[in-house]
Order: C-alpha cells, then structure tokens, then sequence
C-alpha cells in the first residue's frame, strides 16, 4: 500500500505515540462495527483521520510545519484509513465455499 506524505506523517506518528495509537485502535473498531460496509468505513475514517490531522497541525511538530508549508487544504487519507481497518478492524469472514485469497506472485 502506498500512502501520500500526509498519511505516511499520521501513521508515524501513531507508530511513535501508543497512547494515541491505542486510540485510534479502538476508534477503526468501532467505525468498522458501526459501519458493516468496508467501503462506508473507510470513508468515514478518512473523515476523522482529516479532521485529526488539522488538529495536530496546530499543536504538533512535524504536523505544524507540513501545514505552515503546504497550508491545510483537504488532502485524502483514504489509503490510510483502508490500511487501519485491515491492520486493526475486526476480521472478515468469507463467505462459504470461497477459497482463501492467493499471495500476489
């Protein structure tokens, strides 16, 4: 998977911070619970990891700068938010008779 600079930021940070990591473990949990569709998930994730990320930008290095560089205009964390829910959100069953998901090659 591959993240934008923002994303990539917000995931170190997560990485370097557990108390805000476990935070976020159990918001992707509850989003995931809340929203069965993976799809409606991940959208609303990307919500709230935006919405995290312009609040950092005011209180936190390295966020502080990134945003004095490059302002605070709307960038995705779609690809983000998809990977917290395959990283944290609860497992997804397959459905019967479908045979397990092959390694890429």
């Amino acid at each position: 998977m591959s993240l934008n600079r923002s994303e990539q930021m917000v995931h170190d940070y997560l990485q370097a911070n557990p108390d805000e990591q476990r935070h976020w473990q159990g918001v992707v949990r509850a989003t995931a619970e809340r929203e069965r569709d993976p799809h409606a998930a991940a959208a609303a994730l990307d919500h709230d990891l935006w919405a995290y990320y312009q609040e950092r930008a005011g209180v936190v290095s390295p966020f502080r700068e990134e945003a004095a560089r490059e302002g605070l205009r709307r960038i995705s964390m779609r690809n983000l938010a998809e990977y917290l829910l395959r990283l944290w959100g609860p497992a997804r069953k397959r459905p019967a008779g479908q045979p397990p998901a092959r390694p890429y090659a």
